[in-house]
């Protein structure tokens, strides 16, 4: 096995221990879950805050939701195309926001290795959900690059707000595909 294939199997192992344990897994645990010896986590790592730091890396890609979201079939209703694309993206957040948590228990914030990389996550989410809108295009007030944004604004705010009013992804994606206003 590679050197970096190695890494990827030890980040894939690591990722659930770390939302368990947080920054307090030890090597033990690790190697345990990798299936590695202790000595091997450092023959691919130089230290723990680099495996960390590759596992946050890993879990800020986008990779896997724009998989789920590319396998959506187009053929389908607007409102189930986007409702599939809301619990990809919601289940990425989810990763995310799980993973964050656990290596931030202490409120203090560490640095994140793909701060730059935010941006081009975004566009390629927000070019993924485009294709969704695509095929309704002549019956669209807006473009679909455009709906797609406003979609994606939608959903991770409403995430980030934690209302516990109810209001989820069904909802968002009613009013927007429906508007505000009821029947008058």
């Amino acid at each position: 096995m590679g050197v970096e294939e190695r890494r990827s199997m030890i980040v894939h192992a690591v990722l659930p221990l770390l939302v368990e344990h947080g920054p307090a897994v030890t090597t033990s645990q690790i190697a345990r879950a990798a299936g590695i010896g202790e000595g091997t986590i450092f023959r691919a790592f130089k230290d723990k805050e680099e495996l960390f730091d590759a596992c946050t890396v890993e879990a800020l890609r986008p990779d896997h939701v724009l998989d789920a979201i590319a396998e959506i079939p187009l053929d389908q209703p607007l409102e189930q195309r986007l409702t599939e694309a809301a619990e990809a993206l919601g289940a990425h957040l989810e990763r995310m926001s799980a993973l964050m948590a656990a290596l931030h228990p202490t409120g203090k914030g560490r640095r994140s290795p793909m701060k730059l990389g935010r941006r081009e996550s975004l566009t390629a989410m927000r070019e993924a959900v485009t294709e969704l809108f695509t095929p309704d295009q002549a019956h669209l007030r807006l473009p679909a690059d455009q709906l797609a944004s406003l979609f994606l604004a939608l959903l991770f705010s409403g995430r980030r707000l934690s209302l516990d009013d109810g209001l989820g992804a069904h909802e968002i994606i009613d009013v927007l595909l429906h508007g505000a206003l009821g029947d008058t």
